[in-house]
């Protein structure tokens, strides 16, 4: 189960304040980001490791003391101690008291210890897994690659997209501040954004403004018929539909029933009515020679341009998955050209930063198939582009 569904589910079933609420976010994505540093931290405090529940208490006690400024220290091991006795025996309370207290005195020597992996084991520092840290110092070089681990060690700002739709401007009531997009502003206060009137009236979608780019490079026009042929959640398919006016029809393909189900009710809250959602049994789906003015293909991908956001999927992610996902991608390229009419615009995306899923795929396709023109293709680098990693192909068929 992912990070996100976890947390949800946990607070959904919590009577935490607001305060707290927060704070247990904090905890939660912090300890996830700074895995590596906090196994490093710990393993300087004792001479083996305890049972996984103990030393899940240990790193929620040295986050706060290493990486929170605004608890203080004598709080953070209080507060602690506390919690592990609901979870853990006498001597293992006195084990993690001693453990945090001692941190809390080696403080100093202990940053002191850990900045030296910088130089060492820089993958430990940054807290991101070795081959990928590897992998991309090959590609961008040191500085960049630690520009970008800072990066996806840092709690994502919230960006809602205006849906035209239903109101032009911002929606009322929302403190947010504008940014190079249009349609995109940057939330300054997301708490209760959910529960907001603008929210329940559709009047916007929380998104990137990095997902913005493949529909604008789509580019689709009202009265057109467009196959989003990955579709779910639904981000990029109401976006689709609130530039099209919502006139035209629109074809939104997923491989799973109940993220189908996301689509149909963002569509519903948004006021989109074009859309047709599709379980696909294959890339293709269940079309039959059906052909589209516009097609867009936002694969299925590594995400490692969304680590910020997907806090748990460094530790997931294998390096061997990035190249049975390209397989996937040239797949679902491939029926999506044949989708795609004489004279229509095929776009291919991904929220991935990895050359074999972006560069590669674009080139194998545009080898196999002669009758599409690669018109252009963009990228955003995060810590360059202040928004997600984002890759978009435009082609034209002839």
């Amino acid at each position: 189960m992912l990070a996100d569904t976890l947390l949800e589910r946990a607070l959904a079933s919590s009577q935490l304040s607001k305060a707290d609420r927060a704070l247990a976010t904090e905890l939660f994505y912090g300890c996830l980001r700074q895995r590596l540093a906090l196994e490093f931290l710990r393993g300087q405090l004792m001479r083996k490791p305890p049972r996984a529940t103990v030393a899940l208490l240990i790193d929620l006690g040295l986050y706060q003391l290493f990486f929170l400024k605004k608890i203080p220290a004598h709080a953070a091991v209080h507060e602690m101690v506390e919690l592990t006795k609901e979870r853990a025996s006498a001597d293992e309370v006195k084990f993690v008291n001693a453990v945090l207290r001692r941190a809390a005195r080696e403080r100093a020597s202990l940053l002191a210890a850990l900045r030296t992996k910088r130089q060492m084991e820089p993958w430990v520092y940054y807290s991101h897994p070795s081959w990928l840290w590897k992998r991309w110092v090959a590609r961008w070089g040191r500085e960049q690659t630690e520009a970008l681990c800072e990066w996806n060690n840092t709690p994502p700002p919230v960006y809602l997209r205006v849906n035209s739709l239903k109101i032009v401007d911002k929606p009322s009531g929302i403190k947010a501040e504008p940014t190079t997009h249009p349609l995109s502003w940057r939330v300054i206060e997301p708490a209760g954004l959910f529960t907001t009137r603008a929210w329940a009236n559709g009047e916007f979608y929380i998104q990137d403004p990095s997902t913005l780019i493949a529909v604008d490079a789509l580019d689709p026009q009202p009265g057109e018929s467009v196959l989003d042929m990955c579709a779910a959640p639904g981000g990029k398919t109401t976006y689709i539909a609130q530039k099209m006016q919502n006139r035209g029809r629109i074809i939104a393909i997923d491989s799973s029933n109940s993220r189908l189900g996301l689509v149909a009710e963002n569509c519903s809250r948004l006021g989109v009515n074009i859309v047709a959602p599709l379980k696909a049994g294959r890339p293709d789906g269940n079309l039959h020679n059906a052909q589209f003015d516009r097609v867009l293909v936002d694969a299925p991908c590594s995400n490692t341009g969304v680590l910020r956001r997907r806090v748990d999927l460094r530790w997931r992610i294998e390096q061997k998955e990035i190249m049975r996902l390209a397989a996937l991608q040239e797949k679902l390229l491939a029926a999506a050209a044949r989708l795609t009419r004489p004279g229509g615009v095929l776009v291919y995306s991904t929220c991935s930063l990895e050359r074999e899923e972006n560069e590669r795929v674009v080139e194998r396709f545009s080898k196999q198939h002669s009758e599409f023109t690669l018109e252009t293709t963009y990228s955003t680098f995060p810590p360059r582009d202040g928004v997600d990693g984002a890759f978009v192909a435009r082609f034209q068929h002839r």
